[in-house]
């Protein structure tokens, strides 16, 4: 794929069956990235989005071809408004038959949001769910990365990965696929790159991750999970898509240097 014509007005296929149904706000500072997980007449979305997205969110859903009642599952990597604040909505759209996947530790809040849909657990659920194709996806636990219900998802199909919060970003300079190269593990991250002249995409992974997690250990910790899979591609809830194995090296040592991460940084600085 050219990653240089890509249409942000659309929806984007990442991977087999998998489409970006996102919006670009080059004011927001950060982006928010929903995931559609389609399997013949059945599909599956990852951390749908905020109140004020829905609509786009939706359109895109439906300009794949998409009838929005087959989508049987809402998995939510936990539970902040930018990922279910449109809960609601969805839920009005879907109707009867929608489940919602999460840890019971997000459960617990996204009661608020809606009391609708039926709460499932990651735990009760074996730490997985199939389509009925037999396609799986995966549930990996990463708590406090960054709150304690945290968790990954990973398709076995296309070997995607959906990360959520982790490798996340202040956005800069955002575009869907990530612009970081090898080399940009040894550099120190600065808001300008020394060498393109151009803003660095990795300033931005940095300060969100210092910002947003909790610790270095608990980020160490789901690091540490993510690099033992098979991966393709790391798709976020912000920020860009690593989608070579250069940029997923880069940004994972960047980020297991990091010290002065939440709690960490905060008590350095008193």
């Amino acid at each position: 794929m050219d990653h240089g014509t890509l249409d942000y007005d659309g929806y984007v296929e990442i991977a087999d069956g998998i489409y970006w149904v996102g919006f670009v706000d080059v004011n927001a500072g950060i982006h928010c990235n929903p995931y559609l997980i389609v399997d013949h007449d059945e599909a599956v979305l990852i951390d749908g989005g905020s109140r004020n997205d829905f609509g786009t969110v939706m359109l895109k859903i439906m300009r794949t071809g998409t009838n929005p009642r087959h989508i049987t599952r809402l998995i939510y990597q936990h539970y902040d408004p930018d990922l279910c604040g449109n809960l609601p909505h969805m839920e009005a759209i879907i109707g009867d038959g929608l489940e919602i996947i999460s840890h019971h530790e997000n459960n617990v809040f996204i009661d608020y949001y809606s009391t609708n849909a039926p709460k499932l657990c990651i735990e009760r659920l074996g730490y997985a769910f199939e389509f009925s194709s037999g396609r799986r996806l995966e549930f990996i636990r990463t708590p406090y990365a960054h709150s304690s219900g945290s968790f990954v998802t990973y398709d076995t199909k296309t070997r995607a990965l959906f990360s959520s919060d982790i490798f996340g970003s202040f956005d800069t300079d955002w575009s869907l696929y990530s612009k970081i190269t090898g080399p940009c593990a040894h550099c120190v991250p600065t808001t300008t790159c020394p060498q393109t002249e151009q803003k660095c995409q990795m300033h931005g992974v940095v300060a969100f991750h210092r910002r947003v997690m909790t610790s270095a250990k608990a980020l160490r910790y789901a690091l540490e999970r993510i690099e033992a899979l098979d991966v393709s591609l790391i798709a976020p809830q912000h920020g860009s898509i690593l989608d070579t194995a250069e940029s997923r090296s880069a940004v994972i040592a960047q980020l297991k240097s990091l010290t002065d991460v939440g709690i960490d940084g905060f008590l350095r600085k008193r």
